[in-house]
């Protein structure tokens, strides 16, 4: 497994995955290639050998308090093994290294796989927003991460044994997201074309199955 920064070569390979994983409600390519290309994000990509197997991106705005998970998703023959995980964990670190001292996502009320694996990872449910995915009328759960204690818990003592893994799903925040939009206020609502979506864990946001 080799997570790296993604680039615009990465752009096909990504619409691929996007495509197949979220096949109701797929980004544009416009839309991923602003996203990718935005100095308020970091898009990582989960390469095996030379083919793309995940990607998973963050908003941060350098010195804001706030970040979001936008997206995560990975090809459904390498769920299972901690991947998605990893991707989170490591957009997780990114928004630390931006000084965000919260961060939010959006997941289906639809999809307990991702909420689990975001609990598990210290994340708290913060509300609810009635059909907010579409198609399909389902709940959006906007949950929260306070950054400052999960880099304390992130921080391994001595001697400890590494958790289990735990399953999960893509997902990702609402709808899509203008490439140089405004920070957004306490992960407020976005949807829809030029709004905003993170599991996905594309959290994100959103949520087709798939394990990390």
């Amino acid at each position: 497994m080799t997570l790296r920064t993604a680039t615009i070569d990465d752009l096909a390979a990504i619409m691929e995955l996007e495509r197949r994983g979220f096949p109701d409600d797929a980004w544009s390519e416009q839309t991923m290639a602003a996203e990718v290309a935005s100095a308020h994000n970091r898009y990582l990509v989960d390469v095996e050998g030379d083919r793309v197997v995940g990607y998973g991106g963050v908003r941060a705005l350098q010195g804001g308090s706030d970040a979001d998970i936008q997206t995560i998703a990975l090809a459904s023959e390498f769920r299972g093994r901690g991947r998605g995980r990893a991707l989170l964990r490591a957009l997780t670190d990114e928004a630390v290294a931006r000084g965000a001292r919260e961060l939010f996502l959006e997941v289906r009320a639809d999809n307990p796989v991702a909420q689990a694996l975001y609990a598990s990872e210290g994340f708290a449910e913060l509300g609810r927003r009635p059909r907010y995915y579409q198609p399909g009328n389902v709940d959006a759960i906007v949950m929260r991460l306070n950054l400052g204690e999960w880099a304390e818990r992130a921080a391994p003592a001595p001697g400890a044994a590494l958790a289990p893994q735990a399953r999960e799903e893509n997902s990702r925040s609402g709808g899509e997201i203008p490439a140089e939009a405004p920070p957004i206020a306490e992960n407020s609502s976005r949807t829809g074309e030029g709004a905003g979506r993170a599991d996905q864990e594309h959290t994100t946001d959103a949520a087709q199955e798939a394990t990390a």
